[in-house]
């Protein structure tokens, strides 16, 4: 475990370390250290808490899923130095405020990882699909948590991208049995969803209209699960396609000598629907 109170390098050693381009994580822990000194390091980093660096890890995770989805291994690479880095940064924090180092979450990972996996690392069969290797993963975590005391959706973290926590708040749901048996069943939902929109839409106020759109975007991240997809990945993949699409009538628009608030609706749905068509010749 790491040595909460751990002293600073000297100087010389700490430049040297900070300098060696081999010395890996190493390296990296010795310049978060140095950015955080109180005397000598970078203001800014100074004045961050866990608070103010939580938006940036939040972003970084985000890069490295763009990165993946648009096959850029490459920027991967960076993006997963700067994730790193993101826990590099908490783990600095949290030593100097005495709490934890960075070794003590390498062992906790460590520890869980071996314990959740014992048909890996212990004397279970490996003989099971991935479904139950899930299910087994749930039942681990449970014990852990305490389960006698918790509701089965606790644990499901606040702060996650709405549509992924629904998604994984009907998976806590259904593991107990409470879920449409059936996709076709979902659907019916939808339809109903939908209709109760129409009707707050023409007869109720902007919080019921809010109340039912929240309602009918909860069960389509439930018809993602039914059709084993992943709300947020399919969403970012729709915005792509509608970045590109809509960047394609914007530069037919460039070759008649205007921009979109020179056009209108008619001109570019029709440009739109030209690049979608040259989309699917190509």
């Amino acid at each position: 475990m790491t040595d909460k109170t751990a002293l600073p390098l000297p100087m010389h050693q700490s430049d040297q370390l900070v300098n060696d381009e081999k010395a890996g994580l190493d390296r990296l822990m010795e310049i978060m250290r140095r950015l955080r000194d109180p005397k000598t390091g970078c203001p800014w980093d100074i004045e961050q808490d866990f608070a103010s660096i939580a938006p940036y890890t939040i972003e970084e995770a985000y890069e490295v899923a763009d990165a993946i989805e648009r096959g850029e291994m490459g920027e991967l690479q960076d993006e997963l130095g700067d994730l790193l880095l993101q826990v590099v940064y908490h783990s600095q924090m949290a030593q100097e405020a005495g709490l934890f180092g960075f070794d003590d979450v390498v062992d906790s990972i460590s520890e869980k990882m071996y314990r959740r996996h014992p048909h890996v690392f212990g004397d279970e069969s490996r003989d099971k699909s991935a479904a139950q290797q899930v299910s087994d993963w749930e039942q681990i975590k449970a014990a852990e948590r305490g389960v006698d005391k918790v509701s089965t959706l606790d644990g499901v973290a606040a702060g996650l991208p709405a549509l992924t926590r629904a998604v994984k708040l009907q998976n806590r749901a259904a593991r107990v049995g409470f879920d449409w048996p059936e996709t076709g069943m979902v659907l019916d939902k939808i339809i109903e969803e939908a209709g109760e929109l129409v009707e707050a839409r023409n007869t109720l106020g902007k919080e019921e209209i809010a109340e039912e759109f929240g309602d009918l975007l909860f069960v389509m991240a439930n018809l993602a699960r039914h059709l084993d997809l992943e709300p947020e990945t399919v969403l970012r993949s729709a915005n792509t396609k509608f970045t590109r699409r809509f960047k394609g009538v914007e530069d037919r628009l460039k070759e008649l000598g205007k921009t979109p608030k020179m056009s209108n609706l008619e001109e570019m749905d029709a440009l739109w629907d030209d690049v979608k068509r040259q989309e699917k010749l190509s």
